[in-house]
């Protein structure tokens, strides 16, 4: 899978406290998710298609 660096942002629903966010990166073939008050530790990294498939899951659960 693609690990090449992208530029990573939070969800614009994140608070401005600067805890507990998921931040999000266009990687060249996959699709990166990382913990914001951790830049420099682990990242995983998801299918398109699985990303998808959640973001439009937990938009439906938020409805």
């Amino acid at each position: 899978m693609g690990h090449d660096v992208g530029q990573w942002f939070k969800s614009s629903y994140s608070g401005g406290s600067g805890t507990e966010c998921v931040e999000v990166a266009d990687l060249s073939a996959t699709v990166g998710v990382r913990d914001s008050t951790r830049p420099e530790g682990p990242h995983i990294c998801v299918g398109r298609a699985a990303w998808v498939g959640f973001v439009g899951s937990v938009g439906e659960q938020s409805r």
